[in-house]
């Protein structure tokens, strides 16, 4: 059974930065395409991003292209989502997502989830 480990979430001022990390266990890494998604209180589960599992092609929600980078790192059986230019509207849970098929930008295209990792953004 593979279990998905979020880290990295916490407080920062509107313009700054956060790094999360989505630790892999279980099985390898590899073996997964891997997605993050976010939900804010009231809202549903939102598309951030998206990575193939060598890492050659991304996706990105339309919020936060340009914002934000999504990458791997196999051999530590890690997954990042590097969040710049934070805004207000970004606050919420952020969730790592694991799936044996294509990358896809729907929570039903993924097998796998973390327990998430709050995001807040103060404005």
């Amino acid at each position: 059974q593979v279990q998905l480990v979020e880290s990295g979430g916490g407080l920062v001022q509107a313009g700054g930065s956060l790094r999360l990390s989505c630790a892999v266990s279980g099985r390898t890494l590899s073996s997964y395409a891997m997605g993050w998604f976010r939900q804010a209180p009231g809202k549903g589960r939102e598309f951030v991003a998206a990575i193939t599992r060598s890492g050659d092609s991304t996706k990105y929600g339309d919020t936060v292209k340009g914002r934000f980078t999504i990458s791997r790192d196999n051999a530590k059986n890690t997954v990042y989502l590097q969040m710049n230019s934070l805004k207000h509207e970004d606050t919420a849970v952020y969730y790592c997502a694991a799936t044996l098929w294509a990358v896809a930008t729907t929570p039903g295209g993924y097998n796998y989830w973390g327990q998430g990792t709050q995001v807040t953004v103060s404005s």
